[in-house]
């Protein structure tokens, strides 16, 4: 027998690497299904609460602007921010000079008026007079006719005088009692008990009253009850009504939940930019007085709530399989209105996912509340899958996988 050349065994060798390498790449590429790893998570019996969340601004729930009914320059402050004032205290003083000018001015108008009328009374009784006596003389044939109405006229003249004098003295004590009562206005009070919040005035400032009353310090009537004026939108407004709970957070102490009740929701629509809101308005008590006005909060306003109810993960919820295969374990059933049922997957013995509808009620979010279907407490749903590491890389199969947000919130098992 001749031996085989060199070549050859070249030749065979890459031959048969050749082989088992095709044969490798069908072995581990071919048909072979990769094994599933599903996430899950448990049936589970607890309270779903619905919430509404709306930013709004912490104020007072009585606030008061101080005002000026006269201008003038600020001759005095005896008010500043947070000062606790009473009602009636003295909070500015107007330069109180040129109103007390003002009155002394219309007081010397009223003396005139009054002189002017004391003077028409004197009048009028002389006309009286020679009025009677002319009359006299032409019953005595003494006079002519014409002098008694010359008197007669006179008379009466004078009652008119009478008349234009006493409207002249009223209107003078009126202008000075309108003086007295600006020079009161100099004095500045507070109209009810409270701390002082804001002060828009400095002492040497001139404050106009022409057009509208200048805000001079605005009070907080009681700052140990607040409120948290909220906009919710028309979608969620429905579910709120007049003394439901709420809670809040404001970025002064973020780990304090602050709660409170709903005390009003206003009828009047607020649109911005085609958007339709409400005003929702929160009241809490503040004795501690952390809250301060103008903080912003961010409220969630419980909605609904049910107690003692099986609870299923969104997640499970929103899982689907390929479409194929929901439409073959379904047949296309779908609801009264023409939508597909909310489904929850289940593994059968063969680890195979097995739709069963349900019927949800309300959702915090994270969980739904449970209403019918044929699922108990402590079922394992269907909320993922993913593929172990290994030659794939760990991706997976056409049409498998939650969205990039979900994540497992439980234990997982193997299908096989």
């Amino acid at each position: 027998m001749k031996p085989m050349r060199p070549g050859r065994w070249i030749i065979g060798g890459t031959v048969l690497v050749a082989v088992l390498g095709a044969g490798g790449y069908v072995y581990w590429n071919g048909d072979q299904k990769p094994p599933i790893t599903y996430k899950t998570a448990k049936i589970e019996r607890g309270t779903v609460t619905q919430v509404v969340t709306a930013t709004g601004t912490i104020n007072p729930v009585i606030t008061v602007q101080v005002g000026s009914q006269v201008s003038g320059i600020i001759q005095a402050l005896f008010a500043d921010f947070n000062s606790v004032v009473k009602a009636g205290q003295v909070v500015a003083q107007i330069d109180p000079v040129p109103f007390r000018t003002r009155v002394t001015e219309m007081d010397a108008n009223l003396q005139n008026a009054q002189g002017n009328l004391a003077r028409a009374r004197a009048d009028l009784a002389l006309q009286k007079l020679n009025f009677d006596r002319a009359s006299a003389l032409f019953e005595q044939r003494l006079n002519a006719l014409q002098e008694v109405d010359n008197a007669r006229t006179a008379y009466e003249t004078s009652q008119a005088t009478i008349q234009i004098a006493e409207a002249q003295v009223k209107q003078a004590r009126a202008q000075m009692e309108t003086a007295k009562v600006n020079l009161a206005y100099t004095i500045i009070r507070s109209p009810v008990n409270g701390i002082v919040i804001s002060r828009n005035v400095d002492v040497g400032q001139t404050v106009a009253a022409s057009f509208q009353t200048p805000v001079l310090f605005t009070v907080a009537k009681d700052l140990t009850k607040m409120q948290v004026d909220t906009n919710v939108s028309e979608s969620d407004i429905g579910g709120i009504t007049d003394g439901k709970p709420a809670t809040f957070v404001v970025d002064a102490y973020p780990d304090h939940i602050f709660t409170g009740t709903i005390l009003q929701v206003r009828n009047a629509p607020i649109t911005v930019q085609n958007v339709v809101t409400y005003n929702v308005v929160i009241g809490v008590d503040n004795t501690d007085l952390r809250l301060r006005p103008g903080m912003t909060a961010n409220a969630s306003i419980m909605v609904a709530r049910r107690d003692d109810v099986l609870k299923v993960p969104n997640q499970a919820l929103r899982f689907k399989p390929t479409l194929a295969r929901t439409e073959e374990k379904t047949g296309g059933r779908t609801g009264d209105e023409g939508r597909p049922h909310p489904k929850v997957w289940l593994r059968d013995p063969q680890g195979t996912p097995v739709p069963v509808e349900v019927t949800t009620g309300i959702t915090d979010g994270a969980v739904s509340e449970l209403v019918e279907g044929a699922v108990k407490e402590g079922d394992d749903v269907i909320i993922g899958v993913e593929m172990p590491k290994g030659p794939y890389g760990g991706s997976l199969p056409p049409g498998f996988g939650s969205s990039p947000t979900q994540r497992p919130s439980t234990g997982t098992s193997r299908g096989r």
